[in-house]
């Protein structure tokens, strides 16, 4: 019986292979799409912040301690200076057309100011358009402000043959990310949502092409039972996925220069469970669905949306209300993404990932359980 079955089975996965070679549209969605969304997302979308453009209205021009002052903003890397300006209206015009994003208004008597002692007054106009850009270019701006302060004082104890005071030295070290490039944290994330997404919406119409073709008549028609043509469909795009998940990992490696300091192992054993339960899903929804244009639709409602949003990918999840954290505990390439972003950086051992692998493995049970009991070998 066992025999038989694995017969059987090996007939419909062999025959799903037919099938995708002989759709081309098909392979190249599943494989030539992750590869296209790696370098977009890996390319394009970047949470770093650098080179602000900013315009500069210079009213003490005269003075050598307001060109060392500005030196600090063409010094660094956060600031691109695209070029100066004698008015407000002309600030308030590239504002307006997006030109810059910031705009520093030294007053005319700064450097009497700084040399009396007083404070000197700096204005920054930010476009608040983008609050969250604004708020950490505003911050460059206050810490670059800061190290100049700390350097008048340490020159003026200097220049009376004082000892300057002491102050706190806050010295930082970055674990796992030391450059905080983005990428590192973007590339893991990206590879999760390419393989929800692609193996749900690929899987998801497998069937439901049946019913529209009128072919599942057919195999219902045969000795096959239901959790032979599940699990026979299943092969083909698990296959599929894994490839998927090579070339993701391999980009990120050589691509992206994104780090493995993990276990490929683990790496392997925690796909295979993610990858299961999201085939499972897209074959749920093509079990239910019955058309190939519900089905793409089911499928990108229940994956993409919560794996962008939901998940962690892209916006902390600790930032969000507490309803919605609540929801996010439902989204299965939450806990997949943590697991990569743990192998990929970190190097976490198994051990640590518990409470992830569990979930997964629950995920991937679950979801295989319902499709093989939804599914029945009836027209009707």
């Amino acid at each position: 019986m066992i025999i038989q079955s694995l017969r059987r089975i090996k007939a419909v996965a062999w025959k799903e292979f037919i099938q995708i070679r002989r759709d081309p549209r098909s392979l190249t969605m599943a494989l030539g799409i992750p590869i296209f969304l790696l370098i977009i997302f890996g390319y394009g979308l970047s949470l770093d912040i650098d080179h602000v453009r900013t315009i500069v209205w210079n009213q003490d021009q005269s003075s050598k301690l307001t060109r060392d002052f500005l030196l600090n903003f063409k010094n660094s890397k956060y600031f691109k200076i695209v070029g100066y300006t004698d008015n407000y209206r002309d600030i308030e015009h590239k504002i307006n057309s997006g030109k810059i994003l910031l705009a520093l208004v030294i007053p005319k008597n700064f450097s009497q100011y700084i040399e009396s002692g007083n404070p000197a007054p700096l204005q920054l106009i930010a476009d608040g358009s983008d609050a969250n850009t604004a708020t950490i270019a505003i911050g460059y701006v206050r810490a670059v402000v800061s190290k100049y302060n700390v350097e008048l004082v340490v020159k003026s104890f200097a220049q009376a043959g004082l000892n300057p005071p002491k102050t706190v030295n806050a010295r930082s070290r970055v674990w796992y990310n030391m450059g905080l490039t983005s990428t590192w944290f973007i590339v893991p994330g990206v590879i999760a949502m390419i393989i929800m997404i692609i193996a749900a919406l690929v899987t998801s119409i497998c069937i439901a092409k049946e019913w529209e073709r009128g072919t599942m008549e057919q195999l219902i028609s045969t000795p096959v039972k239901a959790p032979e043509l599940i699990i026979g469909k299943f092969i083909p795009y698990f296959a599929i996925g894994f490839f998927d998940l090579m070339i993701g990992v391999l980009m990120g490696q050589f691509l992206f220069g994104v780090p493995f300091r993990g276990s490929y192992i683990v790496l392997i054993v925690l796909s295979s469970l993610f990858l299961t339960g999201a085939l499972s899903q897209g074959i749920l929804i093509s079990v239910v669905a019955r058309t190939q244009l519900m089905a793409s639709q089911l499928a990108s409602l229940t994956t993409l949306i919560p794996t962008l949003l939901l998940s962690g990918f892209i916006y902390p999840i600790f930032n969000m209300p507490k309803a919605v954290q609540a929801l996010t505990y439902l989204v299965p390439a939450k806990y997949y993404i943590i697991i990569l972003r743990d192998l990929f950086l970190k190097g976490t051992h198994i051990d640590v990932m518990w409470d992830e692998a569990l979930f997964l493995f629950l995920f991937a049970f679950v979801m295989l359980g319902i499709a093989i009991k939804k599914f029945k070998k009836k027209v009707a």
